[in-house]
């Protein structure tokens, strides 16, 4: 016998896919429910307590085994629907969404922010009506579970008797007048105060859905009128119900009714609520009723291995075997971005926030999500029929042939985003919405070279310049020309604690060359010892990869990478969100991990330590500060610039209405800042006007596109600098200091003369 034969492989253990998990719940459920229903039938275990009720109490036999009988049934039908799901889901490619001791802590506190409703009470009016939904029917199915597990034990261990069930039935009448008014509050507000979010996504569907969760409140309450109005006529007292204070003042109103006639309604009124929660069981699995479910999932699932800032990685494309790019099919997403479609409680609030939505353009985040859900719906082949009800119905003339995402999805909706994630920011189910656009650009972008004529401009621009304004490298340092920085050589140790990294806007763009220079002088006061690349700096490709176009991305990111490793750089400080987002967050895909500060962040920093000395700064005026999206909702960074520019003695500080995580993109992000805005209204030009109509003579940016969206906005709506000037905060501080130099030094001059002279 040979002694190199190779070792047997060793066997892994099988596991149960997510679907067939979802199938071995509902057989359990099932069958504990058919199980429940058959041992009282032989042990006939009954509470003796006067303050007491039997179970099914005036329900015949037969109607108790249909219930018995029906029930598991349809739990186990709705098992194996929603099974059909899961398997959908499973079509995705791999995402790694492993619960470790790292991460456990936080999907746990997601988690509860979901199934406690902190997410949706950001809305309070649509939190407080969800939660009395939420949480009158969890206490309810608490109740009904309470009432069998009393039914099946024997008479020693019963516990639902005298005061124990006298709270029993309080908690059970005040979590039905919660379901009841929250269902009541539901209704109203979707067919009477109809707010537009809600109004343009009413199907039939939603109908049902409450009136048959009204029907469940309602019935419960007319079934337990009737059930205690029948006991003092057949001679029961039930004066011990009075702690149901629903219930028993109800059943006042009919208790001159015949016993018969009491027993009969009650029976019907018994069936009518059991109907009714059948019906809710059928419509959960192929309704939006499924969020119940996938929604606490999909938190539960929200920690990813990047930041919140960074795209997913891919690999170097000049080395990969990879064939085709981005997300063109439903099985290019991953399955928990298949999962997201089936989370969506279809509220509307993305788009509510959508900069580009409001502005009249083709983008509606929510429908994103609703039509990658009808393609994955639609070719469901494993399921019965081919396909699975979609996470939302649909109008019978749209037809899905294939799997392919642009089956519904059309180029000029994925163009329009402007990447500002506000709709991943407001989603209370966690939904990540803005991952799914922009790999559909990448697929657009680098398998079918589908992209607004004017973003080739840019690309070329970036490929052959390095940057995306065109101009020469060479002119990279010209902001410098006249003040004290130094230029560092790529080929020499770098010896400096941080290197400033300028940015393309502020290397080029003649208003934010000021910014550049502003900074170096407030860097230079602060002693702060820092130098710059010059024109050996190039982009670090934001435009390219948020416009899908990941190769330009890498071309652009990898030398960059190369040089600051072999330099030794170690802290970066920039003043652009975009490059401090992608060095930050995305260059470490690469192999570039640098300790990046934001110009505002570090701004902070040096005014906290006294390093900036801001005792005499002032300026007389009211100031609005205009939120960064990728400096805010991608970095979480709001308060760093609204504390530098609070600094400054004499200014105002007023907020726009949208602020904060709610702050209004500029227009700018997502490389739109390169594309033409035809359609609608210009987002600068909207943003400009809410900033305008705070009152404030200044507004403050900490972004070099921003800066120039909102100047351009301003200006077209006919306000002059010396009305309303728009400026970054590094030109505030700088201007304030000054002003204050300029104040003491007036202070500090001798008398021109004496008096009387």
């Amino acid at each position: 016998m040979s002694t190199n034969a190779a070792p047997a492989a060793e066997k892994t253990p099988k596991r149960l896919r997510p679907y067939q998990l979802s199938i071995a719940l509902g057989l359990g459920m099932g069958t504990f429910t058919l199980v429940s229903g058959i041992i009282p039938q032989f042990t006939h275990w009954h509470d003796e307590s006067s303050k007491s009720r039997e179970v099914f109490e005036g329900i015949p036999g037969p109607l108790q085994a249909a219930f018995y009988t029906i029930l598991p049934v349809m739990l186990i039908w709705g098992a194996f629907r929603f099974a059909d799901r899961v398997r959908n889901w499973e079509r995705g490619a791999p995402d790694r969404r492993k619960t470790t001791t790292k991460n456990a802590k936080r999907r746990l506190a997601d988690y509860r922010a979901g199934v406690y409703m902190r997410t949706l009470l950001r809305d309070s009016a649509a939190g407080l009506m969800h939660s009395l939904i939420y949480f009158g029917f969890l206490i309810l199915l608490g109740v009904t579970t309470a009432l069998e597990l009393d039914h099946q034990l024997p008479e020693s261990l019963k516990f639902l008797h005298g005061t124990v069930y006298q709270g029993y039935v309080f908690v059970g009448d005040t979590a039905g007048l919660m379901f009841t008014l929250g269902v009541v509050w539901a209704i109203v507000r979707r067919y009477i105060q109809q707010p537009y979010r809600i109004r343009i996504k009413t199907k039939a569907e939603h109908g049902i859905i409450l009136g048959v969760l009204l029907l469940i409140g309602l019935s419960g309450f007319a079934a337990e009128m009737f059930r205690m109005a029948a006991g003092p006529v057949g001679g029961v007292g039930s004066n011990f119900e009075a702690w149901s204070y629903i219930g028993f003042p109800l059943s006042k109103l009919v208790d001159g009714l015949a016993h018969g006639t009491l027993e009969n309604w009650h029976q019907a009124m018994w069936i009518t609520h059991v109907v009714a929660f059948i019906a809710f069981l059928a419509l959960l699995p192929i309704t939006m009723l499924r969020h119940m479910f996938t929604s606490p999932l999909n938190m539960y699932l929200k920690d990813r291995d990047r930041p919140k800032g960074a795209m997913r990685a891919m690999p170097n494309l000049t080395e990969t075997s990879l064939e085709t790019f981005g997300a063109a099919v439903i099985e290019d997403f991953t399955w928990k971005q298949l999962l997201d479609t089936d989370a969506c409680t279809m509220c509307g609030r993305c788009t509510s926030v959508c900069p580009a939505h409001a502005t009249g353009k083709p983008l509606d985040p929510r429908e994103i999500v609703l039509k990658t859900g009808e393609v994955m719906a639609a070719t469901a082949a494993h399921a019965p029929g081919g396909m699975v009800s979609p996470p939302l119905s649909v109008d019978s003339e749209i037809k899905i042939g294939a799997n392919s995402l642009f089956e519904r999805i059309s180029a000029e909706e994925v163009w329009s985003c402007t990447t500002c994630k506000a709709c991943d920011e407001i989603c209370p189910v966690n939904i990540e919405i803005l991952d799914k656009i922009l790999d559909m650009r990448r697929y657009l972008s680098l398998m079918e070279s589908n992209f607004p004529a004017e973003l080739g401009n840019a690309y070329r621009a970036m490929e052959n310049q390095g940057n995306p304004w065109g101009m020469n490298q060479d002119d990279r340092a010209d902001w410098a020309k006249d003040l004290n920085v130094e230029v560092v050589d790529p080929g020499a140790a770098f010896n400096h604690e941080y290197l400033y990294w300028v940015g393309c806007a502020g290397s080029f763009d003649d208003k934010n060359k000021k910014v550049t220079q502003a900074m170096a002088k407030l860097l230079e006061r602060a002693n702060v010892d820092v130098a710059i690349l010059g024109p050996s700096e190039m982009c670090t490709g934001d435009s390219a990869r948020r416009s899908g176009n990941e190769y330009l991305f890498q071309m652009l990111a990898l030398p960059n990478i190369e040089m600051m490793n072999g330099m030794g750089v170690k802290k970066i400080i920039t003043q652009c969100p975009h490059c401090f987002n992608t060095l930050k967050n995305e260059y470490p895909q690469l192999g570039g991990n640098y300790e990046v500060v934001h110009h505002s962040e570090f701004l902070e920093f040096l005014i906290d330590s006294g390093k900036l000395d801001m005792r005499n700064a002032s300026l007389e005026d009211r100031i609005v500060y205009h939120d960064s999206c990728y400096l805010g909702r991608h970095n979480d960074v709001y308060m760093a610039p609204r504390k530098v520019v609070g600094s400054i003695k004499g200014l105002q500080i007023v907020e726009m209405p949208r602020n904060g995580t709610k702050g209004m993109c500029c227009g700018a992000g997502g490389a739109r800042m390169w594309m033409e805005e035809s359609i609608g209204v210009k987002v600068n030009d909207e943003r400009a006007q809410e900033a305008i109509s705070t009152g404030a003579g200044r507004v403050a940016t900490a972004c070099p596109f921003c800066y120039i969206m909102l100047d351009d906005g301003v200006k077209a709506a006919g306000a002059e600098e010396d009305q309303v000037k728009v400026a970054d905060i590094a030109i505030h501080v700088l201007e304030a200091l000054e002003n204050g130099e300029k104040e003491m030094a007036v202070l500090d001059a001798p008398l021109a003369g004496s008096v009387g002279e």
